[in-house]
């Protein structure tokens, strides 16, 4: 595999808020129709130097980084990722999802589907937390994958990842809108405009949800380091309220409602699973302030993993108080801790619950807001995307640009979309990143490009192919056979002694200079079969709109993001390859000065 450097003198060229041509398509290609047909038929050349170049952390580190034009600046701590963490994560998730998934899917055993969900959510914030820690960029598992699996497959992810991103904001907006509407005491959709001319899934208009998030991108755009204040005093409150539910919940508790405990069967735990693994979105966010974080060794471990282990008890916890105070046949999917409180006499309780309700979701938007941008500034760094959006604004040293056409793109897609549509889709593409990112983390550890013999890269090609081979077909067979479990006799051992052998026959290539995930090969290997069979949990549409979401990305990067990169990457081999000149002249002339001397 190959090595591609950047450029760091675009950032020179940087106008600020100028909107002409050359902020969008300054590159070679670009620059006349001629060029363009030039650039369109060496696209085969062009695509096979994407696909096998890698790019280099120090490259990431610097000259990508540089691109900004001015830096991001460092003043998060642990504390800080701790509260970022918890305020992405506990939002609409526990407070619209649990009640529809406990109804429709999983009944009390919705306590095991958060377990499960919370378990890969660990897994990834392991390999996600190594990867923080030795490459503390702001673009988060794009960069990560850029590294290590190459330009094309880091674009393919990062398209989903700005899917994920836009939906779950959209999704938690519209919720919002349920949860104000339940503390004025009125129907959700009373405060959606009913366009009947369109289909079902889109006809409910959201106007509040919008107002919401614009009022967020306000907020995101002035200060990172305020955000983080207003998101932990608000966070704490939040887990205040949570505290609550659980204590007042308690005191209604019957625990006949947690009878029939597995209404739906081990698979409805499993579907329901694949749907709340959306309430654990968000953690991804705080790798990609790593850039703006003091020290990263010490703060980013601390604050990813004391995040999730919070979020996944208080998930655990309310699910159980949630099932045990009414019947999960008589819970609200709209908005089902409020509703419950009410049927056990507690109306007052349910003004408590929808204003904490509320809390956490405007705490999901804004700290969303602020990862969001950070992985499209990363992105536009490489000329995927236009580098108009890598702009940082000197006095704030936020990313405006980025942050406001993904809040708007949110926004356009809150106004329309039903709920259900937008978690079933967020919830492939967020599985898809974090399995990537596993099979990332391998490659990392077991692959340095002229160290690793071909024998063991040959190996580990191998062992990785059979470990995604018998994920998927685990997955398969579980999504096709309804009773059978014939097929697990052979993919779960296929996928065991796969792991074995990688980790028996293939040295590690590479040791975690800071933190390093425990265990490996297991983790990365249980992540990636865990994220695949959660995948096989999900509907045949939402596989649909991911395949349409997917075809689109491609035609952009065949036509656009593709000749964009590549330009970017050569003209910054030429820009090294002259510096290396002018220092080796450099060194000559004064060589030859002190030899006349």
């Amino acid at each position: 595999m190959g090595t591609g450097g950047d450029d760091g003198g675009t950032a020179a060229r940087r106008r600020g808020c100028s909107c002409t041509k050359d902020d969008f398509l300054p590159e070679e290609s670009f620059q006349s129709w001629e060029n363009y047909g030039r650039a369109l038929r060496e696209t085969g050349m062009r695509l096979r130097d994407r696909v096998l170049t890698r790019s280099l952390e120090k490259s990431e580190l610097t000259e990508v980084r540089a691109r900004s034009g001015h830096e991001m600046k460092k003043n998060l701590s642990w504390w800080d990722l701790i509260w970022f963490g918890i305020g992405a994560v506990i939002g609409a998730g526990i407070f619209v999802l649990t009640g529809q998934e406990a109804k429709e899917a999983a009944g009390p055993a919705v306590v095991l589907s958060f377990a499960v969900s919370g378990v890969s959510a660990m897994l990834s914030v392991f390999c996600y937390t190594e990867f923080a820690v030795e490459i503390p960029v702001a673009g988060g598992s794009f960069a990560y994958l850029r590294v290590e699996l190459g330009d094309f497959m880091a674009f393919i992810a990062a398209g989903n990842i700005l899917l994920e991103y836009v939906i779950g904001g959209a999704a938690v907006a519209r919720s919002w809108t349920s949860y104000f509407a339940t503390l004025l005491n009125h129907h959700p959709n009373d405060f959606r405009i009913h366009a009947t001319s369109l289909s079902a899934d889109y006809s409910r208009l959201d106007p509040i949800a919008c107002v919401v998030i614009a009022v967020v991108c306000i907020v995101a755009v002035i200060s990172t380091k305020g955000t983080s204040r207003f998101n932990y005093i608000a966070s704490i409150v939040h887990l205040a309220i949570i505290l609550f539910i659980i204590i007042a919940g308690l005191t209604k508790a019957n625990t006949h409602n947690l009878t029939p405990f597995t209404p739906f069967g081990t698979r409805g735990i499993f579907s329901a699973s694949a749907v709340l693994f959306f309430a654990y979105v968000g953690f991804d966010a705080v790798s990609t302030m790593a850039e703006e974080t003091k020290n990263p060794a010490k703060d980013i471990p601390i604050g990813l993993v004391g995040a999730m282990s919070i979020t996944t008890a208080c998930y655990c916890v309310l699910a159980l108080v949630l099932c045990l105070m009414q019947p999960y046949t008589k819970i609200d999917p709209d908005a089902p801790f409020s509703v419950a409180f009410s049927n056990v006499g507690m109306d007052w309780a349910k003004y408590i619950v929808a204003f904490g309700a509320l809390k956490g979701m405007t705490t999901v938007l804004l700290v969303s807001a602020v990862g969001q941008a950070r992985y499209l500034t990363h992105i536009a760094r490489t000329h995927m995307v236009p580098p108009w959006l890598a702009n940082v604004h000197p006095r704030t040293g936020t990313p405006i640009n980025a942050t406001i056409v993904m809040l708007v793109a949110t926004a356009v897609i809150a106004f329309f979309t039903s709920l259900g549509i937008l978690s079933n889709l967020l919830s492939i593409s967020t599985l898809f990143i974090f399995m990537l990112v596993a099979v990332a983390l391998l490659v990392r550890r077991y692959y340095v490009s002229g160290e690793t013999t071909s024998a063991n890269r040959n190996k580990l090609i191998a062992y990785l192919l059979l470990i995604l081979s018998s994920s998927v077909a685990t997955a398969l067979y579980w999504a096709l056979s309804k009773k059978g479990w014939v097929g697990y006799l052979v993919t779960v051992p296929v996928w065991f002694l796969s792991t074995l052998g990688l980790h028996v026959t293939v040295p590690q290539a590479r040791k975690p200079r800071l933190w390093g995930v425990p265990l490996v090969p297991w983790l990365p290997s249980a992540s990636i079969v865990i994220n695949i069979f959660l995948l096989g949990s999900i509907d045949g549409l939402s596989f649909a709109r991911f395949g349409v979401w997917t075809v689109l990305l491609l035609v952009y990067y065949i036509f656009l993001g593709l000749h964009a990169s590549y330009d970017t990457a050569k003209a910054a081999e030429m820009s090294k390859e002259v510096t290396k000149i002018e220092e080796g002249n450099g060194v000559a002339a004064m060589d030859g000065h002190a030899t006349g001397a």
